[in-house]
């Protein structure tokens, strides 16, 4: 491979860079039988819609912003990857554009990063609108608006969001600054295998084992003509190691010891 000078790294949030999943979380700690209907789902609700309609009753049972905040600010969030991040922006070679592309939403990531020192190291946050009502509603709607012009997915992706798509409308709305020596994915859910397919051979994809994303990669990634190179990782200080050694490792898999 050639000398890489300039690099896009894609992240996932909920449990790519971060520990957790954030939607299920911020109930988990704050109102367990909102999350157990997020979990059963008897309306059979679209995911984004059921986290707002939770968000909703969550208000109205006395749930304040600071208890959302609070929750979101002690969410896992690993060291290794605070390090690998910022690590990533200090380096001149490459020189890194970071990128977040996320079914979570603005607040939930916006607060986390903002919390951990992270979020000036992000060009751009792709997620789901939300925003705080002046009487502390967390308001979270679909990125694309049931009501509007759908997207054209026929992976897979769920309504509110097609993550290739979106990847593709970032790197055009760069233009010339959009091409990159190399592209870098780090995700772990089904839907991060939509984007993945449009990465090139040079490309890599850093994907959690244990997941939807190796579980596709697996059962669909041949057939579905997936050229970029895959590693596999376990924990975040893995995600830590695996950048500055990214040009070093061979084989279309290769997996991380001791996970």
């Amino acid at each position: 491979m050639a000398q890489v000078r300039k690099q896009l790294v894609i992240y996932d949030f909920d449990w790519s860079m971060a520990d957790q999943d954030t939607d299920r979380w911020i109930f988990e700690v704050n109102d367990i039988a909102l999350r157990r209907r997020m979990k059963d789902n008897p309306d059979n609700m679209q995911w984004t819609d059921l986290v707002a309609q939770c968000c909703e009753k969550l208000h109205a049972a006395g749930g304040t912003r600071e208890d959302i905040e609070n929750a979101l600010r002690v969410m896992p969030f690993h060291p290794a990857m605070i390090r690998a991040i910022k690590k990533l922006k200090s380096d001149s070679v490459p020189n890194t554009t970071l990128l977040c592309l996320s079914n979570a939403n603005q607040v939930f990531i916006d607060t986390i990063l903002e919390h951990r020192g992270l979020r000036d190291a992000f060009d751009e946050i792709i997620t789901n609108p939300a925003t705080w009502r002046s009487d502390g509603l967390l308001q979270v709607r679909r990125r694309i608006d049931p009501s509007g012009r759908q997207h054209s997915c026929q992976v897979g992706c769920s309504p509110n969001m097609c993550k290739g798509e979106e990847l593709e409308a970032y790197l055009n709305r760069k233009g010339s600054d959009g091409f990159y020596d190399r592209m870098v994915y780090v995700g772990d859910g089904k839907n991060d295998f939509c984007p993945i397919l449009r990465l090139r051979e040079q490309d890599v994809v850093l994907a959690r084992v244990g997941r939807g994303l190796e579980e596709r990669i697996k059962e669909e990634g041949a057939a579905s003509g997936l050229k970029a190179r895959v590693i596999y990782w376990g924990g975040a200080w893995e995600v830590e190691e695996l950048f500055p050694k990214l040009g070093q490792a061979e084989g279309r898999e290769w997996l991380a010891d001791d996970m």
